[in-house]
């Protein structure tokens, strides 16, 4: 199944041991590389770099540790995962 990225936005996350850790806000993609590398679960409305820094530090998580994205996104909480 394909989705959208504009469907992934207010999306619920659930890591495997069935918590709860956000709904999607911002996502920040590698254009080079043609990927989302990372999910925010707060806004990205940073008014500094250090700010910016310190959302995707403590309130991100690296897209690598996704597991499956249908009706929530499900992350893994061991290691990360090799897509």
């Amino acid at each position: 199944m394909t989705l959208r990225l504009s469907e992934l936005f207010g999306m619920d996350i659930y890591t495997t041991d069935a918590e709860r850790r956000g709904k999607v806000f911002d996502l920040v993609i590698n254009l080079e590389k043609g990927r989302i590398e990372t999910i925010t679960t707060e806004p990205l409305k940073a008014t500094s770099k250090a700010e910016a820094k310190k959302i995707i530090s403590e309130k991100s998580i690296p897209y690598s540790k996704v597991i499956s994205a249908k009706n929530i996104i499900l992350i893994s909480t061991k290691g990360e995962v090799q897509r």
